[in-house]
């Protein structure tokens, strides 16, 4: 008899661990002095706004830095790590040159769930806030980097202070753990060839380097005072300890960990495209809950990289399917959807999730869109129904359109210019059941293919 494969319960919250209006508090006090200068610069230095720097850029250049520090009572170095953090946590976005408010910082008052994301960001990037040391390598620091999270883990588990020298051993041995799953071999410099890079049949396999080559206690003296900046635990006497944001967040990220092993169709591992594709015949509840799982083995940025990218394919279907699973991203995808409402295949894909996304009714969305961009999707949906549909299906699409008449529809269709629209006609004249409207469509077809 068939069993169904056990699930791995997901780890329960820390003994103790605060309510999530009271991590909020916590949050918003360790971000406070970041917020304050995110808010000076939206203020300041906003479109439209007098009073912008000299180089006329929404930038913390040096006239920056020192017009904030007068302002806010502050010194320009002060200034310059609060815009750091607020960089880190997305209370600020820089695109190039200019700079304008992230999401969360609109929502900072009001949305606890945007104030802790922010904070989870910024433990997420705590080797980024705190400078490494300058005299290691990186390979060495990029290990460690790799290693904290199972040092973390133990932490979280053992709930109270733990000896530092304890959390070395436990560093070292992760370190130790990473070389060998690479399988690491002294390289020797010398003429490359097929015999030297590949051992031979036989042939002893060199140990891992040993960890005591890479001197990791400074490296971890590091580490924990980049977490302490960020708030995630404190040190001192020996002893290190997570904060209750830090604890939270470990458990967190363990959540998530327990989440992705739990995919329903078991996508997890693939790319956004297969991960898609398995998704097209599951129903919306199923697919939501595939697309979350995904999400969560991924970070947010690599995610909605590989779902636009996803998206810019010639498989309309699989277009439409990675919109649905940018909405389940929610906010944090809004600058990359943005940034691809100029390009004509993706404008009205991203114009509805735009549209959704500030607050507009799914059923009331598709207003933002022209009279010619709703054509062109109503084509490119069309294509997809075409693809990988029914012929029934396709038909009930008419009466999706716009358009009044269907020969106003045809009309348009063949002005829009997109690339399908002559499969799309003849797939349409072949599934209709009424003769005089499937010659029409046929005709239509026939003259946008010979460019009549």
């Amino acid at each position: 008899m068939n069993q169904r494969p056990s699930r791995r319960p997901a780890p329960r919250p820390p003994e103790g661990t605060p309510a999530p209006v009271e991590l909020a508090r916590m949050a918003r006090s360790g971000l406070a002095d970041a917020a304050r200068v995110a808010h000076w610069a939206d203020a300041a230095l906003g479109p439209g706004r007098a009073g912008g720097t000299d180089d006329g850029k929404a930038t913390l250049s040096d006239a920056t830095a020192e017009r904030a520090a007068a302002d806010l009572g502050l010194t320009s170095a002060q200034v310059r790590a609060d815009w750091d953090i607020a960089r880190l946590a997305g209370l600020v976005e820089v695109h190039g040159d200019s700079a304008r408010p992230g999401w969360r910082l609109r929502a900072w008052d009001r949305d606890d769930s945007a104030v802790l994301r922010g904070w989870v960001a910024l433990f997420d990037a705590w080797s980024l806030a705190h400078p490494e040391p300058p005299d290691h390598e990186p390979a060495a620091v990029a290990e460690v980097v790799s290693a904290m999270p199972q040092v973390l883990s133990f932490l979280q588990l053992s709930a109270g202070p733990v000896p530092v020298e304890q959390l070395l051993d436990l560093l070292q041995q992760r370190v130790t753990e990473l070389r060998t799953e690479r399988c690491e071999v002294p390289y020797e410099p010398g003429p490359a060839s097929l015999t030297t890079a590949v051992p031979s049949a036989g042939a002893e396999v060199a140990e891992p380097a040993p960890v005591g080559d890479t001197p990791l206690a400074p490296l971890l003296d590091w580490s924990l005072h980049a977490l302490a900046s960020v708030g995630a635990l404190t040190c001192g006497d020996g002893q290190a300890t997570l904060t209750p944001l830090g604890s939270w967040a470990v458990w967190v990220k363990l959540e998530q960990i327990c989440v992705a092993a739990q995919s329903p169709a078991g996508n997890i591992e693939q790319a956004a495209e297969a991960m898609l594709r398995g998704c097209a015949r599951l129903r919306p509840n199923a697919a939501r809950a595939e697309y979350r799982a995904w999400l969560a083995a991924r970070t947010v940025g690599s995610a909605v990289t590989e779902l636009i990218g996803a998206a810019r394919g010639e498989d309309a279907l699989l277009r439409g399917l990675a919109f649905e699973a940018l909405r389940v991203v929610g906010a944090p995808a809004e600058p990359d959807v943005r940034a691809v409402a100029d390009d004509p295949t993706l404008r009205p894909y991203a114009l509805l999730w735009l549209a959704e996304h500030d607050g507009a009714d799914p059923e009331d969305a598709h207003e933002v869109l022209t009279r010619e961009e709703a054509t062109w999707l109503w084509v490119d949906t069309a294509a997809a129904v075409a693809d990988h549909g029914e012929a029934p299906l396709l038909v009930r699409h008419l009466e999706s359109a716009v358009q009044p008449t269907v020969p106003q529809l045809l009309h348009e269709v063949r002005a829009v210019g997109h690339p399908r629209t002559v499969q799309v006609l003849v797939a349409l004249a072949a599934a209709h059941p009424d003769p005089a409207l499937a010659k029409a469509v046929r005709r239509a077809a026939f003259q946008v293919h010979t460019g009549g």
